[in-house]
């Protein structure tokens, strides 16, 4: 049997004229790891658009298409396109999961929710030429999990191609976030075996490691012993985590001694209104500066996560978000625009309040406004996201958050982060389209070993013991 895996990219990811590093960083690990459910006489291929020039001249038995918000319409494209050569189309993915009528209308399968359960069930139906319209998964678990198809990947197309997920979904439930659409009807967050997780590491080359997963540390007994079996293993990684999970006592410790160099930290918000208001009751009362201390301290960068446009923001917030970020020292911020995906919480209280814009899916990429915000005009909104990222990676602001470092090679390793990820992009932009990107992972490790080496250094300009609450404009007047 002939399988082809397509992972659609995105309009910006494919402009004649700039694609953004981020784009090259991954490999389509979801579609790798179902095909280790596939037999060995099967010849399949996989096709990352991100980073290549898909062929679609084959005539594939099956194309399986992993299909986001904002590839929805390329991916649906693809389907047609291979359905017309004869082709059996199967989509799966988060938006497929959200919309599955609008899906089902392009394919002759579609498998909704996690697919360790529906593709394994899939691909015996097919063999046995009663393929089902639907998959939904019902088993929700990582125990078996074959081996991930990484020979079918690129590796040397990708920025990070070690990346790594050993677990599933999020124990917490963001009004935003996809997570509850995408888990219903079973378990939102699992994980592997430790055992599982630490032979799939052994397998990964070189130092470096990404988890893409969206909490590693969400289950602390899991993360103890991952973290502590993984102390001598002379690893490099980085992952995400929580503000909770960073104050926690002796975790992160156990996860710096393992290998960890830099975590992206979910803030979103300076506001305690917003964050009830978008249920994320795990931020509240959470000392944001503590928890950036405490990275600090043990030698551990900070992608500091922020979204603009909840109910509580007005156009003083974009200015007030990067004050604080770039007076606490955080390496590098990533910022969105708040985006009421279907499937959301968010999204049904924006219908019902009748706030959405439009449905064009390519703009619901978290850089375009496609609701009516409470406090601002949309364009306002828009415009101060875009001003928010000038304004951080400027370099007199790299260079204030240099000066928050203990020493001259820590401020040194700061400017050379955050200003080589958004300073040198026309760099980045060159070094995608010769394909050769990977050569670009020993200057990432040289970076991120040098952090790790100069940790333990006390916070100069915040106290540790200083609430959320300081986060306020008045407070923030006195840091200025």
């Amino acid at each position: 049997m002939k399988i082809k895996m397509i992972l659609p990219a995105l309009t910006e990811a494919k402009s004649p004229f700039f694609r953004p590093v981020k784009y090259s960083l991954f490999p389509p690990l979801g579609l790798a790891t179902l095909a280790g459910y596939l037999s060995e006489d099967d010849e399949v291929t996989l096709q990352d658009e991100h980073v290549e020039t898909l062929d679609t001249s084959d005539d594939p038995d099956v194309v399986v298409i992993q299909v986001y918000i904002t590839s929805a319409r390329r991916a649906y494209e693809l389907a047609d396109h291979y359905r017309r050569r004869g082709s059996f189309v199967a989509l799966g993915g988060l938006h497929v999961t959200s919309l599955p009528d609008e899906a089902a209308a392009h394919a002759d399968a579609i498998f909704l929710g996690p697919g360790e359960d529906t593709f394994p069930a899939f691909i015996k139906d097919y063999r046995a030429g009663r393929p089902q319209k639907i998959y939904r998964s019902q088993v929700r678990t990582l125990d078996g999990l074959p081996r991930i198809r990484r020979d079918l990947i690129k590796r040397h197309l990708y920025l990070v191609p070690n990346s790594i997920v050993v677990s599933r979904g999020c124990p917490h439930s963001c009004d935003f976030c996809y997570k509850e659409a995408f888990f219903e009807g079973g378990k939102g967050f699992y994980t592997q075996t430790v055992d599982d997780a630490l032979a799939e590491i052994e397998r990964l080359p070189g130092r470096h490691l990404y988890f893409l997963d969206d909490h590693l540390f969400g289950n602390t007994k899991f993360a103890v012993r991952l973290f502590d079996a993984m102390r001598g293993m002379n690893r490099l990684w980085q992952a995400a985590g929580t503000v909770q999970s960073v104050l926690r006592p002796e975790l992160l410790e156990k996860a710096v001694k393992s290998g960890l160099r830099s975590l992206f930290v979910g803030f979103e918000t300076l506001s305690q209104n917003n964050l009830r208001e978008q249920g994320k009751p795990q931020n509240l009362n959470r000392d944001y500066a503590a928890a950036i201390a405490r990275l600090h301290d043990l030698g551990v960068m900070v992608n500091a996560s922020f979204v603009f446009g909840m109910d509580d923001d007005d156009e003083s917030v974009f200015e007030r978000t990067v004050e604080w970020a770039v007076a606490q020292g955080v390496e590098t911020a990533t910022f969105h625009i708040l985006t009421p995906y279907p499937g959301t919480a968010l999204y049904a209280r924006m219908m019902q309040q009748n706030r959405l814009l439009h449905s064009d899916w390519n703009l619901y990429d978290t850089r375009h406004t496609v609701f009516h915000p409470k406090q601002m005009m949309p364009e306002a909104l828009e415009a101060g996201y875009w001003r928010a990222y000038k304004q951080f990676y400027q370099w007199r602001s790299i260079i204030r958050g240099a000066r928050t470092k203990p020493d001259v090679i820590s401020a040194a390793r700061h400017v050379a982060y955050a200003g080589g990820w958004k300073k040198f992009e026309p760099l980045w932009d060159w070094v995608i389209r010769a394909r050769r990107i990977s050569h670009m992972l020993p200057v990432l490790e040289g970076v991120l070993t040098g952090f790790g080496k100069h940790g333990s250094y006390k916070h100069s300009l915040v106290s540790k013991s200083s609430p959320i609450s300081p986060l306020r404009k008045t407070e923030l007047s006195e840091i200025r």
